[in-house]
């Protein structure tokens, strides 16, 4: 194989049925499910430039990226274990999970987890501290030519030590599942080495790579065993001393000696890494030696893998490796049964960091729940059925996609209304319009809603008016799309509107008693500085409003007076700081009696009203 040309910061483990791999900005995890699906879960991690300093100084930095890594790891390897296992979402949840779910605020899953972890450390403790130190005074005791604590004791529990480790991995090669994980292992390895040789990410291009990496966590341990001989012969010299000066023996000696050994942790540690990126530096046949027992070791802990677990190991680098080229890279996480004082919260963090409004994690969350957004507070689990349906709409959300268009539709003035990219989404502040037209609204008057769009004004005003008074509503938009969904939005609330196609008044026949518009008023300079969402997803026509934003008032107010009834009304929408402007051209150009503001609930000037 040619010389590494790429340099990556990417690393990764094995998970449950899948692999993790972890970049500077982001970690992602993909995993097979027992149905051979491919799950991914892809979280935002503190990149280095944000990272306390801790993390670059020398030996402290090793620590500090241990924990951290161990963090990680195990959060990866938890949520794989839940997201690889699938459910029939015929099945209804057992007794006892529904139970514990209602009463306990607590799934299965997280007593599952929280065991696993405990079992875990007190393993590892007992396996690595406790049994080698246990052997080496057996045979401390048994003879004269060794004492407890001294540089032959310490070789021969840290021998202990390494032995230990390695039948531990011996005794993980009898079971299938982990020797699935140990080929889950090979292909995180084999792509890594795939990318870093500077070949494209492909099933073939990998098989063809070595399963031994530099940076593996396999090798890290057993720098950590090796270096922890020499730094707890190194403490136990001074232990040895303090023991005789305070003649202490027996089992306050063990536990001295085990509490010393855990407080020395941290420096094997951090040691132990300056060592494993030193190695990993160079490619050089003269450091071979030096990286030849952790490849052995290797050896053990990594297997061939078959096609689809590589895919998986792939999917996962892609994305690690996308998360630190593209901030805007949305996060994804595992469909899984969770807390939605959780999961809220992750929603909320991810809209955030990808600048979208988090409050609309409130309304994906109480809409897929059926949940009020005032009781949301309240701690419930949620099922993997009801997680897939939050997700889904929450992902689409991530893209930039307005929520109501994901939706398909939103309330306006108590009447649903459907939306999609056609037209513009109803804004609350529009409710001011048609309160107001309603107050003005007399038996028998006639309306006319210009710029229609969803048809939400004219639907409101139908439908409310029609409670207590005779009134017919005329709509009219330029766009034949855009009536479509007005009409369809009109039949589904029973609303008696008439609809027309026409530029503004073009094709308008007749006089009303009230017309009432909300045309573009974004000034043409400032869409670009638009929300995201707004900017690349809503109808460019129905908010481009010219180069001062006040094309449309001026096309109105030339011709209002011609379709306006004697002491009729025009009523109009306006921007932040354009209700003076619009009154002025009303005054200069319409024959009009009188002008008047109506301020939103924000106290912003939001309605204009012109009497004729």
């Amino acid at each position: 194989m040619k010389k590494k040309t790429n340099r990556t910061y990417i690393g990764g483990q094995a998970v449950i049925q899948g692999v993790m791999m972890r970049g500077k900005s982001g970690m992602a995890t993909v995993v097979r499910d027992d149905s051979g699906q491919l799950r991914m879960e892809a979280l935002r991690i503190t990149p280095p430039e944000k990272r306390s300093v801790w993390t670059k100084i020398p030996i402290i930095r090793g620590v500090v990226n241990f924990v951290s890594s161990l963090i990680l790891g195990m959060k990866a390897l938890t949520r794989s274990a839940d997201a690889a296992i699938t459910e029939d979402e015929e099945t209804p949840p057992s007794k006892l999970s529904k139970w514990m779910a209602d009463h306990l605020k607590i799934s299965v899953s997280d007593i599952i987890s929280f065991v696993s972890v405990l079992f875990g450390v007190i393993l590892a403790l007992a396996l690595f501290l406790f049994v080698p130190q246990l052997l080496a005074g057996l045979i401390a005791r048994s003879t004269d030519l060794i004492g407890e604590g001294d540089i032959w004791y310490c070789l021969i529990e840290g021998g202990f030590r390494l032995v230990i480790f390695i039948l531990y991995i011996l005794f993980t090669l009898c079971f299938k599942s982990l020797r699935e994980t140990y080929m889950y292992h090979g292909a995180e390895h084999k792509t890594i080495n795939c990318y870093e040789y500077g070949l494209p990410l492909t099933v073939e291009n990998v098989k063809k790579c070595s399963r031994l990496h530099d940076r593996c966590g396999t090798t890290f341990i057993f720098l950590v065993l090796l270096i922890s001989i020499i730094v707890f012969a190194l403490v136990g010299w001074p232990l040895n001393l303090m023991y005789d000066h305070f003649a202490l023996a027996g089992i306050w000696r063990r536990i001295i000696s085990m509490a010393a050994k855990l407080i020395c942790l941290p420096i094997v540690a951090g040691v132990s890494y300056e060592i494993l990126k030193f190695l990993a530096l160079f490619q050089t046949p003269l450091l071979l030696p030096f990286k030849a027992p952790g490849y052995l070791m290797q050896c053990l802990t990594t297997r061939e893998p078959d096609d689809g677990m590589i895919e998986c190991a792939i999917e996962a680098f892609r994305k690690a490796y996308e998360m630190d080229e593209d901030p805007a890279s949305p996060e994804r996480f595992f469909v899984t049964e969770t807390k939605l004082q959780k999961l809220l919260p992750d929603m909320k963090r991810s809209f955030r960091e990808a600048d979208i409004d988090e409050t609309d994690a409130e309304w994906i969350v109480s809409l897929g729940l059926n949940v009020p957004r005032s009781e949301l507070g309240k701690e419930r689990v949620i099922t993997r059925q009801e997680c897939a349906k939050l997700l889904e709409v929450f992902e689409k959300r991530l893209t930039g996609r307005p929520l109501w268009y994901i939706i398909g539709n939103t309330e306006f003035y108590g009447y649903p209304i459907k939306v999609d990219e056609r037209v513009l989404i109803p804004r609350p502040e529009t409710e001011d319009l048609v309160r107001e037209a309603l107050g003005f609204l007399k038996n028998g008057d006639s309306v006319l809603d210009l710029c229609t769009g969803s048809g939400a004004v004219a639907i409101a005003i139908a439908c409310e008016a029609a409670k207590d008074r005779q009134v017919s509503v005329v709509a009219s938009d330029i766009s034949a799309e855009t009536l479509e969904v007005a009409k369809d939005n009109a039949r589904q609330c029973k609303a008696n509107v008439t609809f027309v196609q026409s530029d503004l008044f073009k094709n308008i026949r007749g006089k009303f008693n009230l017309i009432t518009a909300n045309p573009p008023y974004i000034k043409h300079a400032e869409m670009e500085n638009l929300p995201r969402d707004v900017r690349e997803f809503e109808p460019k026509i129905a908010l481009d409003g010219g180069e001062d934003g006040l094309d449309f008032y001026r096309a109105i107010a030339e011709k209002a007076s011609r379709y306006i009834a004697r002491g009729g009304m025009v009523m109009v929408e306006v921007g932040e700081g354009q209700a003076q402007e619009v009154i002025k051209i009303f005054r200069q150009v319409a024959r009009c009696d009188f002008a008047m503001v109506v301020k939103d609930l924000q106290g912003v000037a939001r309605v204009v009203k012109i009497g004729f």
